[in-house]
């Protein structure tokens, strides 16, 4: 049996200034909605967060960030968020970009005990100007460290009491890789059934990578609503 929470704010009390914390989702899809508002409500601050992007500037992590709970951002894409353009620009807010495929097997190395790995990607570019480049194959490729964080927050579609987890299509994009990297992973769950409910065949996070669980409703924005014109 796992902790098993019914208060947010509980949930992620522990979380302290200067923390290291990984924030499964792709966009606003597979977010964790409600532990994301306790970390606004606790104001906690001087954050590394390391997520594939920052929200959008009312919702996600664009409210740890309009409220200045984020010191260092390192995810992949910033396209949607005016705030963090801003801060950027203003020398408020350190970014670490990297590629969205980087991004991932560097996260994925910190959850599998891998602590660094080579890869083309980047290499010939600014990415690649304070990195170390061998060659292999008459190919020159980019050493990448692993990412790991104190702290992991994850949203599944279902949880079981032993904390294995099963996410819905684009979920599946960051939030399993982080919940093995977290030295603490705290899982969102929209329904949480009854250890022996999930078939194993469909887990997608083994109750091992997970020490926290708490269920409850996301209102699952749209990032960018686009409609046809039936006329």
């Amino acid at each position: 049996m796992k902790m098993i929470y019914t208060s947010f704010d509980d949930a992620v009390s522990d979380i302290n200034d200067g923390s290291t914390i990984m924030v499964g989702g792709f966009g606003l899809v597979g977010i964790p909605e409600n532990l994301i508002l306790a970390l606004v409500d606790s104001e906690v601050k001087h954050l590394t967060v390391i997520s594939n992007n920052c929200g959008v500037d009312d919702w996600g992590l664009g409210l740890l960030l309009k409220n200045k709970q984020i010191d260092k951002m390192i995810g992949s894409y910033v396209g949607e968020n005016k705030e963090f353009e801003r801060q950027v620009l203003s020398g408020e807010l350190e970014v670490e970009l990297t590629p969205q495929g980087t991004l991932a097997e560097r996260i994925r190395a910190g959850g599998s005990g891998i602590p660094a790995f080579y890869t083309p990607a980047g290499v010939g570019t600014p990415i690649a100007e304070s990195g170390e480049i061998r060659e292999f194959d008459n190919r020159e490729y980019l050493l990448q460290t692993a990412l790991k964080a104190d702290f992991s927050l994850v949203r599944a579609a279902v949880g079981d009491q032993d904390g294995n987890l099963v996410y819905n299509k684009t979920a599946q994009n960051f939030n399993p890789m982080m919940a093995a990297a977290g030295k603490v992973t705290i899982a969102e769950v929209e329904q949480l059934v009854e250890t022996g409910t999930i078939d194993p065949n469909h887990v997608h996070t083994p109750g091992i990578y997970v020490q926290r669980l708490i269920e409850g409703k996301q209102e699952k924005r749209i990032e960018r609503l686009t409609i046809r014109d039936e006329a």
